[in-house]
């Protein structure tokens, strides 16, 4: 396991990792709670998929793209227990 000790400075691809990481739960809880539609969370979903698409070798970037990759295969099986 990497230990961070800081932050790393903000950059384009920083900043879509952290929007995507923050939006996986907003994606679970609004499917959960009825709040968004499927296509909407489909929608979403890809843009946190998009995001994870081409990494650079900084250790941070790499463990936040871990992070959204793990939270999407939450949100496709809530995607999936829903549609049916």
């Amino acid at each position: 396991m990497i230990k961070i000790t800081h932050v790393p400075a903000p950059s384009p691809e920083m900043n879509r990792l952290r929007a995507a990481a923050a939006l996986i739960p907003i994606i679970e809880a609004g499917l959960v709670d009825s709040k968004i539609s499927t296509t909407r969370a489909s929608l979403m979903a890809s843009f946190c998929e998009w995001t994870t698409g081409n990494i650079s070798d900084d250790p941070y970037a790499v463990k936040l793209a871990q992070t959204v990759e793990i939270g999407l295969e939450r949100v496709k099986a809530t995607l999936a227990a829903v549609d049916h």
